[in-house]
């Protein structure tokens, strides 16, 4: 069994909606599950008005029944409210003769942004509009891959797995970040969402939102560095035998599949070309009290494309958004003359947000790496599984990755 999702939808349509497969019977899910994690994907300083028209909320409309999964496909459903001023320019079916001009989103969009999908999508696909491109490219599709993604956190809480993340950069202000140091622990992170930069630093959270308003003001866009960590991973998840069975290489996948991501590392990260290897790897020690432990986590929870117990610390960069309201210069495709880049209705950071989707992004990978491992029809059979495996975990003294289900949990 293999955990598997599509979504579909574009921005201004009707609905974006999934289709996840391979999700074991038996799992608790409701739709308050998902909305909690659409309403925090919506969180952030420096977000635009489409987060004041849209309050996501997530429709189950398969493969739950009672608040419990039944092992068949789950087909989510998030209505876009925008929909209601874009059923024409968004229509399926063909527009009824010559329509009037008047309505600006009928009008093609013919000058891409630079750092877009505009000009290559135009190209590969031989559009006249980029509208036909940006709809789908728009970031508008992570609300349900965070919708998709809650699905898998619910069946990984029932381990003992937390994800959380912060903002560790945004623009020009970053917080202090020692390399070395553990990562903090999930407790620390209960109000990381009242921060309006989703920043664990004070100061550092202050800075940020004043950099946002000074981007504003020069319509400007801004973006960053924001860290997902996963605590209670068990040891020996994903394969040093295949390329495309390494954690760390499907994790990366996911998240620089996300819009606008740039850049990912796990642990030291880029950090690691500069150092001795006596000081970029984490020493194995042994304690009656600890177990198999390690007094560094530099590898960021992975080794060898497992992983190796320690706790799963991924940063991930973002750049600024596309769309400036003080426009690059660019083209106008249909006669290749000068022009500025076009205009859409955009944010001056995402990156708070973009945190949250990597949280979603992660949770999946993890999702499916623990199927694949403990196997399972069903949640019960997954958790017999598991606990073999713990126990053998535990005789060769490997113990203190493991965290009770509902410990420290991050909702």
């Amino acid at each position: 069994m293999s955990l598997r999702f599509l979504t579909a939808g574009e921005s201004h349509g009707p609905a974006i909606t999934a289709i996840l497969e391979g999700m074991p019977a038996g799992v608790p899910l409701t739709a308050e599950d998902i909305n909690q994690q659409l309403q925090r994907r919506q969180l952030g300083y420096g977000r635009g008005r489409r987060m004041q028209i849209e309050s996501d909320q997530a429709e189950i409309l398969t493969g739950v029944r009672h608040g419990r999964t039944l092992g068949s496909p789950i087909a989510l459903l998030i209505r876009n409210k925008d929909w209601a001023k874009w059923q024409a320019a968004m229509a399926v079916a063909p527009l009824p003769g010559e329509m009037e001009d008047d309505d600006w989103r009928l009008r093609p969009v013919t000058r891409p942004r630079p750092g877009h999908a505009d000009l290559p999508g135009l190209l590969k696909y031989d559009f006249d509009d980029a509208r036909n491109v940006l709809e789908r490219a728009s970031a508008r599709e992570t609300a349900m891959r965070v919708a998709v993604g809650a699905v898998a956190r619910r069946l990984l809480a029932e381990f003992g797995i937390v994800i959380a993340s912060h903002v560790i950069r945004l623009g020009p202000a970053a917080a202090p970040h020692d390399p070395d140091a553990p990562p903090p622990p999930p407790e620390a992170f209960a109000g990381v969402d009242a921060s309006p930069v989703r920043c664990l630093d004070e100061g550092a959270s202050q800075a940020m939102v004043r950099a946002v308003d000074e981007a504003k003001a020069r319509g400007e866009t801004l973006g960053g560095v924001f860290e997902v960590i996963a605590w209670g991973v068990p040891p020996g998840l994903g394969s040093h035998v295949h390329w495309d069975r390494k954690l760390d290489g499907r994790i990366a996948q996911a998240l620089m599949s996300i819009q606008a991501i740039k850049g990912v590392e796990f642990g030291l990260g880029f950090e690691t070309g500069a150092r001795p290897g006596s000081q970029a790897h984490d020493p194995i020690l042994y304690s009656d009290q600890r177990g198999i432990h390690r007094p560094s986590n530099r590898a960021g929870g992975v080794e060898g494309g497992m992983t190796n117990g320690e706790p799963l610390v991924v940063r991930v960069a973002m750049k600024p958004l596309a769309t400036l309201y003080n426009p690059l210069p660019s083209i106008d495709i249909t006669t290749l003359a000068a022009a500025q880049g076009a205009i859409e209705r955009s944010d001056v950071t995402a990156v708070p947000a973009a945190a949250v989707v990597g949280e979603a992004a992660v949770a999946l990978e993890l999702a499916r790496a623990m199927i694949e491992k403990f196997g399972g029809d069903s949640l019960a059979e997954m958790q017999r599984n598991f606990e073999a495996y713990a126990a053998a975990l535990a005789r060769r003294g490997m113990r203190g990755w493991r965290r009770p289900p509902g410990s420290g949990a991050l909702r």
